[in-house]
């Protein structure tokens, strides 16, 4: 449906620095067009836009959206509230980025994989919130493995391994880092406009050539219902793309956990095992995301998949990761020594009858691993890289009377963590869906 005009004064930047019309325009459905974009978020980048108006703004898009238009209007305007890198390399920049899961180490995987093939991942990731996982916090259980770099250290470990991955820095999208922790406080996180722009200003200021999203729809995803989770891939996609940056996302299963583990120890240590040839859910998934990544930036077409399998295979992916860890800090032979990542003092089994797994309640599972400690209920809590959960069975698998093991600080901790993956936990008759539901392209 055609929105009608905004008000006389908003299309010229610069005329109005009050954000009070935006606001108005947004509320009463006649969306965002570019000049208003620009001026949210350069006031909430410079301030002033205050924390009332900026809660105002967020609840007017969530409540009646800004259309398609609207929404690329906002991200390009967050992408250009700060720095916007642009690199001079041999090769295209690619990333990839997932919307949240338990045990979804595949970045630890595509990064170096991608590398071995030509592109260059200049991967900015976040941190764990809630009952899902961060990048950041699995890379840092790493003994001596920095995030926080530098622009100019950026470049050179992107340049040296073909890969970094690293935090935001504080002039990359400012806008978004202050409207995200006032859209949480305004109860207005649910908005799949504000969704779309904070994801894509941050990837789109790395100066990327193409992007994949893996967008999770599932029992422990952010988006339960795979429609959900379409209509937030679509607005991706789409909205990437008239952004300048081709972008393809994949919607993937999260009704059982990707990885055989979940936590951040745990979790590299499994991500190494698959950089050496291990098979399962984590592999395929990783393999199917880089192939993705060359056909994004035209360094493949059909042959892709096997471009990337054999990579993976012939041990190339393995030596770009282990550039990348010495790059940011990290133990260079870490992948032949994951006995020095930092170990549980107490593990225990979780025993069940015998039978096969029927249902799992993924986000549950999430939940005892932030319980053990892996993960913050609020942003800025410390998280023990040692605890978690390894051996996890997935559906349509017999539990042999063991549904995981349990990576706990102490034993009171362990004894709280097996009752609840006990709870999460359903045996009957079972199958499992694909690991790729859908693909979703321009």
């Amino acid at each position: 449906m055609t929105q009608p005009p905004l008000p006389a004064g908003l299309a010229a930047p610069g005329l109005n620095p009050d954000p009070r019309p935006v606001i108005a325009a947004v509320r009463s459905g006649r969306g965002l067009d570019d000049a208003g974009a620009a001026l949210i978020a350069r006031g909430l980048a410079h301030g002033s836009v205050s924390d009332a108006q900026a809660a105002g703004f967020a609840m007017a898009v969530l409540l009646r959206g800004i259309g398609d238009r609207g929404r690329t209007a906002l991200t390009r305007a967050m992408r250009d509230s700060g720095r916007v890198l642009a690199w001079d390399l041999p090769g295209p920049t690619v990333d990839k980025h997932s919307t949240g899961g338990i045990g979804d180490a595949t970045s630890l995987i595509v990064a170096p994989l991608v590398a071995a093939c030509g592109g260059f991942v200049p991967m900015i990731s976040g941190r764990g919130l809630g009952h899902t996982g961060g990048t950041l916090d699995k890379l840092q259980a790493i003994p001596g493995f920095r995030t926080d770099l530098d622009e100019g250290a950026f470049r050179a470990a992107v340049t040296r391994a073909g890969c970094a991955i690293v935090a935001a820095g504080p002039s990359l999208a400012p806008a978004d880092r202050r409207l995200y922790a006032i859209r949480d406080e305004a109860a207005a996180v649910e908005s799949i406009d504000l969704i779309t722009a904070s994801i894509l200003s941050k990837k789109l200021a790395a100066g990327l050539d193409g992007l994949v999203l893996d967008v999770k729809a599932g029992s422990g995803a952010f988006l339960s219902a795979t429609e959900q989770a379409r209509e937030l891939a679509r607005a991706l996609v789409g909205t990437a793309t008239a952004a300048g940056c081709p972008t393809v996302a994949l919607i993937t299963d999260m009704d059982q956990p990707l990885a055989r583990s979940a936590g951040n120890a745990v979790e590299v240590a499994e991500a190494m095992a698959v950089l050496r040839g291990a098979p399962g859910a984590l592999r395929d998934l990783s393999l199917a995301l880089a192939a993705e990544c060359l056909r994004v930036a035209g360094l493949a077409g059909d042959d892709a998949l096997s471009r990337v399998t054999a990579r993976l295979d012939d041990g190339s992916a393995a030596e770009r990761w282990s550039r990348m860890v010495a790059a940011q800090g990290g133990l260079r032979d870490l992948i032949d020594r994951p006995d020095r990542l930092p170990g549980a003092p107490v593990i225990r089994p979780v025993p069940a009858p015998d039978g096969i797994v029927a249902d799992i309640d993924v986000a549950a599972l999430g939940r005892a691993v932030v319980a053990l400690g892996g993960g913050r209920r609020r942003a800025g809590e410390a998280v023990d890289p040692r605890v978690g959960l390894s051996n996890l069975r997935r559906l349509a698998e017999p539990t042999g009377g063991v549904l995981a093991l349990v990576h706990a600080a102490s034993a009171e901790a362990a004894e709280i963590a097996i009752a609840a993956v006990q709870a999460a936990y359903r045996l009957g008759d079972a199958s499992a869906g694909p690991l790729v539901r859908e693909r979703i392209a321009a």
